[in-house]
């Protein structure tokens, strides 16, 4: 379909930026306007801690002079600031290092069209509405036999609209929205107590589960946490509970991100077109997911972006690319950059998930005699370079194929490389976060206990 226009007061203000730094001696430019508007609530215990509205406008300008760069950002927008901002960022220009691989990406790969995403909703929540759904959510996690007390719910909304423009010919702009409800609480007393939490976001207010669902669910986890024990260092199946197993995926992406490629700091550098992942995985990014929590019409430079195969059959196929890290590897962009008004771009992700397998997750647990069931992760002990994995764990331990009790203050170790090729995915995967993934089984993990 033909591009919706982008907001007609972002884009004349965009336009006579761009002018203006042509006019103070950029050879080329672009601009990037975010409008936000955002509210949130929260309570503990019946009472309302905290109410909050805010809104912003900011305004971010990157100039090339050559092959030096320079970004400037404010939230002033008057003609006279824009004068001076242009001015400002091309005498910055003149003075840093020459950087041979900057630049706007090529007029021909520019976006000429794109979707409708339906990212925004038009409706704007009232902070009575809010209200009332942190209190039912509050009340129905603290009726749950056993939860002892309450860290406090929260409820959010947010809406942006997003205007690019360049000196390449490029001018989009699109609009997302965010609404959210989370609720944190107790269960236990004294040195037995545990902590669990549940939450959901979604663009549209319509598609966010009922505060009901999410309370009774906060409060069943941290229930089902109780008297947890401890286990013997060994090694045996790891299972990642969906809350818990879009990590991994996350971890491939920041491997396979553009920068940390031509940096060479990726334990996945020297893996294109080589099998990283066990036969028959699928790992997908697809920026035109109606309604996706990360969904965009196009990139951050204005380029064409499009659903893609990270990982098929196994297999990994692609980097992550803005213009920058495409042209130190001698590559075309892939569409995948992302930035804010106060810095240049760089490569991300938007919506990704594993695909589903065919078991249930019942059945990928049936053959495990001792197994370990993941449910929460501490730290952030992974080594990007080597893919050495470490983190602090909770869940429940699996005997005999069942889940037969809780366990904390445990550890799980191993290697990317190798976890990677031993992983085997359930057919429930649902997409919540953005970064998605079933329920997912691997093999041989060290679990570090007493």
């Amino acid at each position: 379909m033909p591009p919706l226009p982008p907001d007609a007061t972002a884009a004349g203000i965009l336009d006579d930026l761009l002018t203006l730094a042509r006019k103070a001696g950029a050879d080329a430019a672009d601009a990037l306007l975010v409008d936000s508007a955002a509210m949130s609530m929260s309570q503990r215990l019946g009472k309302p801690e905290e109410v909050q509205r805010a809104e912003s406008g900011d305004l971010g300008l990157r100039v090339f002079v050559g092959k030096r760069q320079a970004i400037v950002s404010s939230t002033d927008r008057s003609p006279a600031l824009l004068k001076e901002l242009a001015e400002r960022a091309v005498a910055m220009a003149r003075l840093v290092p020459e950087d041979d691989f900057c630049g706007l990406a090529d007029p021909d790969s520019l976006a000429r069209d794109w979707p409708d995403l339906d990212l925004c909703d038009p409706s704007e929540p009232v902070a009575e509405d809010l209200l009332a759904q942190i209190a039912e959510l509050e009340e129905t996690a603290l009726a749950v036999p056993g939860v002892s007390n309450s860290e406090g719910a929260d409820a959010g909304w947010s809406r942006s609209t997003v205007t690019l423009a360049a000196s390449n010919g490029f001018s989009g702009g699109y609009s997302v929205s965010r609404r959210s409800l989370s609720v944190s609480v107790l269960a236990g007393s004294g040195t037995g107590m545990e902590r669990d939490y549940d939450y959901h976001s979604a663009i549209y207010a319509g598609d966010l589960e009922s505060p009901v669902t999410i309370g009774r669910r906060a409060g069943e986890r941290v229930v089902a946490r109780l008297n947890p024990r401890k286990v013997a260092t060994q090694a045996v199946p790891v299972v990642f509970d969906p809350r818990v197993a879009g990590g991994l995926v996350s971890h491939l992406t920041g491997a396979i991100s553009g920068a940390a490629i031509a940096r060479g700091t990726s334990f996945l550098k020297d893996k294109m077109g080589q099998a990283v992942f066990a036969p028959g995985i699928t790992i997908v990014d697809d920026p035109h997911i109606r309604r996706g929590l990360r969904s965009k019409p196009f990139d951050a430079e204005g380029q064409a972006n499009s659903r893609r195969n990270l990982i098929d059959g196994g297999v990994l196929t692609t980097w992550l690319l803005d213009c920058r890290s495409a042209r130190q590897l001698g590559l075309a962009s892939t569409g995948h950059a992302s930035r804010g008004t106060g810095g240049p771009p760089g490569p991300s992700a938007t919506n990704v998930y594993l695909a589903p397998g065919e078991e249930t997750p019942e059945q990928l647990l049936a053959d495990i005699r001792q197994g370990f069931y993941v449910t929460s992760l501490m730290g952030s002990g992974v080594n990007g370079i080597t893919g050495d994995y470490s983190r602090g764990a909770s869940g429940f331990w699996i005997e005999d194929g069942k889940i037969a009790f809780p366990v904390a203050e445990v550890t799980i170790a191993g290697n990317l490389k190798d976890m990677y090729l031993t992983l085997r995915p359930a057919n429930d995967l649902e997409f919540r976060h953005g970064v998605d993934s079933p329920t997912l089984r691997l093999e041989g993990m060290t679990v570090a206990g007493t």
